[in-house]
């Protein structure tokens, strides 16, 4: 008796070599793809990271607030508030040319920014823009003013309150509060709210007071 034996052979052709190179060539596609878009989300992840640290680290703190009298007006107001700012703890460098600050008070609402052709101890109020407040230098060792670049530097932002208020008020009065929101260029905030003294009475034409 003789057995019938069968065979299997594969079967090996162009058409099946075409078929096996495309299966390659869309694995390492998509691959690629794959890869290029796990790089860009890193990326994207990474720069967002930081433009977050930035705005929660890269700001000013102020350090003390004062006030200047205005005895001319009737009643008397404060029409210069004085902040003095340095960088805030695990801060990157600060310009001042770049940082802009919100006033809110009950009467105006505007955003001043630096007036960098000028300090506080020249500017001529009486024709600058209600949109502007001045620098001036306290201590800064390495001479960057009027950039904060170390936790020694300190410097006094000076805001006429009575050229922001308009001539009709001469400042602020008694009682009276505003926002400052002073934000750096990276978005770093820092905000602060000053009332002012309930006493100006008494008090002479340029004559300090705490706020």
């Amino acid at each position: 008796m003789f057995e019938n034996i069968t065979e299997d052979r594969g079967q090996v052709g162009i058409g099946t070599l075409i078929v096996f190179i495309a299966m390659v060539l869309v694995a390492a596609i998509a691959a690629g793809v794959l890869v290029n878009t796990a790089g860009f989300l890193q990326a994207t992840a990474e720069d967002a990271g930081q433009q977050s640290v930035n705005k929660v680290t890269n700001r000013v703190d102020v350090v003390s607030v004062h006030g200047v009298v205005n005895a001319t007006s009737s009643p008397s107001t404060v029409d210069n508030v004085n902040l003095t700012v340095r960088l805030a703890a695990g801060s990157g460098s600060v310009s001042l040319n770049n940082t802009s600050i919100k006033y809110l008070s009950a009467d105006t609402a505007t955003t001043l920014t630096n007036n960098n052709s000028v300090t506080a101890d020249n500017i001529d109020w009486a024709n600058s823009s209600p949109n502007e407040f001045a620098v001036r230098k306290i201590a800064d060792d390495d001479t960057s003013f009027p950039i904060l670049n170390g936790q020694a530097d300190r410097f006094e932002v000076v805001i006429n309150t009575s050229v922001v208020e308009g001539t009709s008020k001469n400042g602020l009065q008694t009682g009276e509060s505003v926002t400052l929101e002073i934000t750096s260029r990276n978005g770093g905030t820092s905000q602060v709210i000053l009332t002012m003294p309930q006493q100006l009475a008494g008090k002479s034409d340029g004559d300090p007071v705490a706020l």
